[in-house]
């Protein structure tokens, strides 16, 4: 009876701790300004803020993901960053994709919500009654668990998916065609592990990041102050202005200035 009893108890704390935790990410949210909480002590802390800060986008399905420029801007020391990031890559906390809108773009997603954006793509394709739906547990179980590398080569691909069941052509194929694998093009043997239904977000992040380049490029001193511009609406992107901001921050496209009235958000000369 007492272990019941403590087990309840154990399991109250953690529902406790989960919506404490849950009810200061929305007052965070909701309080800070991005002058506030542009910068973090360490790459977790960052993760969990912008995590719960990820703009809600209309009519697309996507799980939050963080960009790594994001984090250069908001944690001081780069290599803590790549560190940290890649003792939580190991530890399978999360998974890092590669993206197609520049050379040195990635994306950071929590491995929970990329197994939820993967069971929303096969709630969907049952409702289509696709066939070989089995290969996504697969997927889940045999690949996922296994490579945390952001790609992939085709044979160790077909020998983990194996675990599961016979691979087939068809297995594969509905795997690039819903969006969780991508072709190299260096090496069409090699794939890209990729986030499902993040196609049109990309779309607009580029369109953002050129338009807020090109806002801030029109003023006299290719500046402005960093509250009034995270203020102002982005017409091209899904994407919220603290979104941008912070990316084109840590890529270094714009830098920030203390000054005596506030942060100024300048177009980086370089």
């Amino acid at each position: 009876m007492e272990k019941s009893s403590s087990s309840e108890s154990s399991k109250g704390k953690k529902r406790q701790r989960e919506a404490d935790s849950a009810a200061e990410s929305s007052d965070i949210d909701q309080i800070l300004s991005l002058e506030e909480n542009l910068t973090f002590s360490d790459t977790m802390v960052a993760l969990r803020i912008m995590r719960a800060q990820f703009p809600h986008i209309d009519k697309v399905l996507i799980q939050p993901f963080i960009l790594r420029s994001q984090l250069y801007s908001s944690v001081k020391d780069r290599t803590q960053v790549d560190r940290e990031l890649e003792s939580l890559r190991r530890e399978k906390v999360l998974r890092i994709f590669k993206l197609n809108t520049g050379q040195d773009d990635h994306a950071i997603m929590f491995s929970d919500d990329y197994v939820n954006q993967i069971e929303r793509v096969v709630k969907r394709l049952e409702e289509k009654k696709q066939n070989n739906l089995e290969v996504f547990e697969w997927f889940k179980t045999h690949v996922l668990d296994f490579k945390m590398d952001p790609s992939i080569e085709h044979q160790e691909l077909c020998t983990l998916l194996s675990l599961g069941g016979k691979v087939k052509d068809e297995h594969i194929s509905l795997l690039i065609n819903a969006g969780l694998l991508t072709r190299q093009l260096i090496d069409p043997n090699m794939y890209w592990f990729a986030i499902p239904n993040i196609g049109s977000v990309l779309k607009g992040l580029s369109q953002g990041r050129k338009e807020l380049l090109s806002l801030l490029n029109r003023r006299r001193y290719k500046e402005m102050m960093l509250a009034l511009l995270e203020k102002k609406h982005l017409r091209l992107s899904p994407l919220d202005m603290r979104f941008h901001l912070r990316d084109l921050i840590g890529s270094g496209h714009l830098i920030t200035i203390q000054t005596p009235t506030g942060l100024v958000v300048r177009v980086s000369k370089v």
